[in-house]
């Protein structure tokens, strides 16, 4: 797929991956509605773009867990553009570190898998008429393999997998595509959540993701994302690598189980140290 001429939202595009998509999507000729719970953030990126290229991109502060800021999102995207052709479910948290408490992990639960199926339900009714549709969905290397230090991250990343998966799967002979973005480092905020902690297993949780490959740019992402849309690849993997992880965990459970505890054994003696 082409993105010239596409209408895009980006959620949680006040930064990180999300800004540098919206970035690059207005470069290669969409037009697009940048959203953020941090209003002043989203508002930034949209003035970035702006300023280079005018009438492409507008700013919305929102909660994109919450259906009714996602209804009033998808609202604005078609009162300024037109109707939305691309969706980049990319708003997410990391999750408390360990096991958590029950708020953290509803909030988790919120943003990393229950926005997506929000946005979709809205979504899709308007794409099945149409006959077309991309939904973008960035998930995680950790969704594909997991995520030492916190169990909602991990486990919301899984779903939010399987939540492309089915969506692929239900509806990707009525037009509808689906990619599913699963990187291991970038370099952003979320990225250093864990060592900003102040707990061991979540400064083990940051060393665990800078240690296993390279950390990319946002920019490096965004540049992989588009040539993927291109494709229409489902699994966009930015460290290749994480292919070969996945295969060597499928081939042998309890060999990955037993080399992870290994690994988080040596990071957590690595963080005392």
């Amino acid at each position: 797929m082409q993105v010239a001429g596409k209408i895009a939202v980006v959620t949680g595009g006040g930064g990180g991956i999300g800004g540098a998509l919206a970035a690059r999507l207005v470069r290669d000729g969409a037009r697009v509605v940048i959203a953020d719970l941090d209003a002043d953030a989203a508002a930034d990126v949209a003035a970035a773009i702006t300023w280079e290229h005018p009438g492409t991109a507008v700013a919305v502060g929102a909660d994109v867990s919450d259906i009714a800021q996602l209804e009033a999102l998808i609202a604005r995207a078609e009162a300024e553009f037109g109707p939305v052709d691309v969706y980049f479910a990319n708003a997410g948290v990391a999750g408390p570190v360990g096991l958590g408490e029950d708020g953290p992990w509803a909030t988790a639960l919120d943003v990393n898998l229950q926005a997506h199926v929000r946005a979709a339900r809205l979504l899709l009714p308007g794409w099945l008429e149409r006959g077309e549709g991309y939904f973008v969905s960035t998930a995680s290397a950790a969704g594909l393999l997991t995520q030492i230090g916190s169990a909602a991250y991990s486990v919301t990343k899984h779903a939010a997998v399987g939540f492309a998966e089915w969506l692929a799967v239900t509806y990707g002979d009525r037009g509808i595509r689906v990619s599913c973005l699963c990187p291991m480092g970038v370099e952003t905020a979320l990225l250093r959540a864990g060592e900003n902690s102040g707990d061991a297993l979540g400064a083990a949780a940051t060393r665990a993701v800078t240690s296993a490959g390279a950390v990319l740019t946002p920019d490096e992402v965004a540049e992989i994302v588009l040539a993927a849309l291109d494709e229409e690849r489902f699994l966009i993997l930015p460290h290749p690598e994480v292919l070969e992880m996945y295969r060597r965990k499928g081939a042998d459970y309890d060999r990955w189980l037993s080399g992870m505890r290994q690994y988080q054994r040596r990071l957590l003696e690595d963080a005392k140290s």
